[in-house]
């Protein structure tokens, strides 16, 4: 990536060859243009949110910026691009969306997120920090800015304005009014499951912004919940891609001898496993990890496995991350433990088990849901 402060040489994370999505595009490329040619003064502090794989903070590094993001791959993306381009360790302060922010904020950058929810819930968390003298810049490709976007910026920050389209890139230009009234932060939110869905029923489901289906239990989830796995005893199982955690609370709720493990990459999505956990006084032993997967799971350690992949990583749908869970989890397990999946039925996870473990077991299925099986041999 060729700015005005350097050429940087940028990767996902994890690392992979194969990988033809690069680790930027063209509305970061606008957003460091704008910065340039319009001068904006970079000496205050800089905060940075939502930056997907670090290539802000790694060209802007000399400016000792502040990074939020609610992605522990993006952060880990960010610390291997920061060390590729030779920025010492400390020089950009990463947090993660739980963490408080800065109590000032002189410049605010923002890559809008997939996610309105979580957009309104940084701004409201960001929005005291910000002084009228606050440069405001939002970021994204024309299809991700929606007139709700520019509506958040408006009811949260102040004034709004959109610049013209570059390269299919647009930026969103931000007023601060700190004066304003501002509406009071709605997140996280809580909701009753309803009757009918096993040992969750009834139950309470906590939701981060950000996290999938945050208002609702979505169709798959409530499918999974009337077919996982039966046995009970002191076991490992682990709830890969968490989200807000109702799968290994049910778990949990069933079987108070199972030792539970919540796993997912997004700090929102483990800090709502934790909470619904906490909110429905779960007997038993519990233990919420935000990561890669599986990685940093000792092999053969785990008897039970289940999991939701995501088919989308941003704009882009691949079966990467699928592959990977279900790579980590074969790792993971032990002889004879196995892998539950629940996915869309054009997806073909099937095909993707059988090459990986010999096997896949049919569970359940309706018109538009697969739960399928997989047993370590």
């Amino acid at each position: 990536m060729t700015t005005s402060w350097g050429e940087f040489e940028l990767s996902r994370f994890p690392e992979d060859p194969r990988d033809r999505l690069r680790a930027w595009d063209a509305s970061d490329a606008y957003l460091l243009r704008y910065l340039d040619q319009e001068r904006v003064p970079l000496s205050g502090t800089v905060v940075v949110v939502g930056d997907r794989w670090g290539a802000l903070v790694t060209a802007l590094a000399e400016q000792r910026p502040v990074q939020i993001t609610d992605s522990y791959l993006s952060q880990e993306a960010t610390r291997a691009n920061l060390a590729r381009a030779g920025v010492q360790p400390g020089a950009v302060r990463l947090l993660t969306t739980q963490d408080p922010p800065p109590d000032r904020i002189d410049v605010l950058l923002v890559r809008v997120p997939k996610s309105l929810a979580l957009l309104e819930d940084q701004l409201l968390r960001l929005a005291p920090a910000v002084h009228e003298g606050t440069v405001v810049v939002g970021a994204g490709m024309v299809k991700e800015i929606h007139t709700s976007t520019l509506n958040l910026f408006e009811r949260i920050l102040g004034p709004t304005r959109t610049s013209l389209a570059e390269q299919k890139a647009r930026l969103i230009l931000c007023t601060p009014a700190p004066s304003r009234e501002r509406p009071a932060n709605p997140w996280p939110c809580s909701y009753a499951l309803p009757e009918g869905i096993g040992a969750v029923s009834g139950r309470t489901v906590v939701n981060h912004a950000g996290v999938f289906c945050a208002d609702r239990l979505d169709i798959g989830t409530r499918f999974f919940l009337q077919h996982l796995p039966a046995a009970r005893g002191p076991r490992r199982v682990v709830d890969l891609g968490c989200g807000n955690g109702i799968v290994g609370t049910a778990v949990a709720l069933a079987d108070p001898e199972a030792e539970v493990l919540f796993v997912d990459e997004s700090f929102q999505a483990v800090a709502s496993a934790e909470a619904t956990y906490k909110a429905n006084g779960v007997p038993g032993h519990a233990e919420f990890r935000v990561g890669d997967g599986l990685a940093g799971v000792p092999a053969g350690s785990v008897d039970v496995v289940l999991n939701n992949p995501p088919f989308h990583a941003h704009q882009a749908t691949t079966d990467a991350t699928a592959w990977r869970m279900f790579t980590g989890a074969r790792r993971a397990l032990r002889p004879g433990g196995e892998l539950w999946v629940i996915g869309n039925r054009h997806l073909g996870y099937h095909v993707k088990l059988r090459r990986l473990f010999g096997n896949s077991q049919l569970v359940a299925s309706d018109p538009k849901f697969v739960v399928l099986k997989a047993v370590k041999r």
